[in-house]
C-alpha cells in the first residue's frame, strides 16, 4: 500500500459520531481497524496517544486512506491545532507511525501524536477511547 493514510483513534474514529468524522469520510476511505504501538491517556474530553517501546501497549484505532490528502491534512491540522498558527508546543504533532491493521498487514500511516506530558493523565487501560471500560 503505496498511499497516504491516516490513524485516528478518538474523536475521528465512526462510533464517535462526530462533525470532524464526517469530514474525514468527505476525504477518505476507511481501511480497517488498527492497533498502534502506544499509550492512550484522557486528556479532557479527548485522547491523546503517545509512542511506547513496549509490544504489548496499544491503542486502538481505525485507518483510512485519504482522497485529497492536502486538503484532509490540513482541515484536520486545524481540529488538532497543529502547525506554525498555534502555540508551541502544539498539544499534537503530526507524525508517520506504523500500525497493524487488523487482517494482519502494517501501514505507515499518518498520526495526531499527544505531544505534552503524560504524567497527571488518566491511562485508558483498555486501548479504546470510546468504549473505554471493555
Amino acid at each position: 500500500m503505496n498511499s497516504d493514510y491516516i490513524f485516528v483513534y478518538g474523536t475521528l474514529k465512526r462510533d464517535a459520531k462526530s462533525e470532524m468524522h464526517r469530514l474525514l469520510a468527505k476525504y477518505a476511505e476507511f481501511v480497517d481497524d488498527a492497533t498502534y504501538q502506544g499509550k492512550l491517556y484522557k486528556v479532557d474530553y479527548y485522547p491523546g496517544a503517545v509512542p511506547s517501546d513496549d509490544p504489548n501497549d496499544a491503542v486502538l484505532g481505525e485507518v483510512y486512506q485519504l482522497h485529497r490528502a492536502d486538503v484532509a491534512l490540513s482541515l484536520l491540522d486545524q481540529y488538532e491545532e497543529f502547525g506554525p498558527d498555534f502555540p508551541e508546543p502544539n498539544e499534537y504533532i503530526r507524525l508517520k507511525q506504523a500500525v497493524l491493521l487488523n487482517n494482519g498487514q502494517s501501514v505507515i500511516a499518518w498520526a495526531y501524536v499527544y505531544n505534552r506530558p503524560t504524567e497527571n493523565l488518566e491511562l485508558i487501560k483498555s486501548a479504546n477511547f470510546i468504549q473505554p471500560s471493555l
